[in-house]
């Protein structure tokens, strides 16, 4: 059932562009909730309550969805929650943006859609390509990743997890602006606790899906990068993704298309999440995994 769910989840999510669909529309419903308890109101400043934020809801998912004992009941509840986890209207929009921007030759429009995409997901300074491989990762081969071993409870956790981190410069911003010095403390602590769990999160799948970038593309060149980096505990995911993926795909840099980058690389994170598709649909074929 979780090929079903994957292919289904897959196709919908490309054409259930409405919010309704969105995981941040569920994410600020569920924020808005969250603060109007009194536990729970401040959990960004304590790492514990953070922690909490994140899985309550997982675990919820994780029972709800052991209790369905119906295939069909399940494998439905199961895509719907992979379509809302799949994913994310801004990062599409952007890209298509972008490159009106750059046919229309307005370079500074260009420049703005990919500083906005960047402080939007709380990512480090990168190219626009090197963005774009970045956030395939996150939004669709990492969640593949986690729904296939996790079910549909790892796949959320996952989302859960990014989009917090994502939110946490907004968050710092605001009660930073109108509270004290100890509280924009404590949650930069509870922050830097999120950002610590994502890394170990998404270490290993990190270089699992670089080995598809490097299968996919050159593989010689692409090798001894992906070795060096393999046991590196301390640099960034992003980093370590993005420069296996530079090395699988052969381009030009030309000051003047600032466009061949990017859909070089999309081109290559769409082979790359084409690859682990298959691959998972082979395990679970083979009863490897279900």
């Amino acid at each position: 059932m979780s090929l079903i769910s994957l292919l289904i989840a897959l196709i919908a999510e490309r054409y259930l562009s409405s919010s309704t669909w969105q995981f941040n529309t569920f994410y600020q419903r569920y924020i808005a909730a969250i603060k109007k308890t009194k536990l729970l109101a401040d959990f960004q400043q304590s790492t514990i309550l953070n922690y909490a934020v994140i899985f309550i809801p997982v675990i919820g998912c994780y029972f709800l969805m052991s209790q369905i004992d119906n295939a069909l009941l399940y494998l439905i509840a199961s895509t719907l929650i992979l379509i809302v986890c799949f994913g994310c209207m801004k990062t599409r929009d952007a890209y298509k943006s972008y490159l009106v921007s750059a046919f229309k030759g307005e370079m500074t429009s260009c420049e703005l859609h990919h500083m906005q995409l960047q402080q939007d997901k709380n990512i480090a300074n990168m190219g626009f390509g090197q963005t774009l491989v970045w956030l395939n990762y996150r939004y669709f081969i990492a969640v593949m990743l986690f729904f296939v071993v996790f079910g549909p409870a790892g796949a959320l956790f996952y989302r859960l997890l990014t989009v917090m981190n994502e939110c946490s410069n907004n968050e710092e911003q605001a009660i930073g602006d109108e509270e004290s010095e100890v509280k924009e403390e404590t949650v930069n602590e509870a922050c830097f606790a999120n950002q610590q769990l994502l890394f170990w999160v998404d270490w290993l799948p990190v270089r699992l899906v670089a080995f598809g970038y490097m299968f996919v593309g050159h593989f010689s060149k692409a090798m001894p990068v992906w070795l060096e980096n393999l046991f590196e505990f301390d640099k960034a995911p992003s980093k370590v993704l993005i420069s296996v993926a530079e090395k699988s795909e052969d381009f030009m840099v030309d000051a003047d298309d600032c466009t061949l980058e990017p859909c070089l690389l999309v081109k290559l994170a769409k082979r790359t999440l084409l690859l682990f598709l298959v691959v998972i649909s082979l395990l679970i074929l083979t009863g490897i995994i279900t």
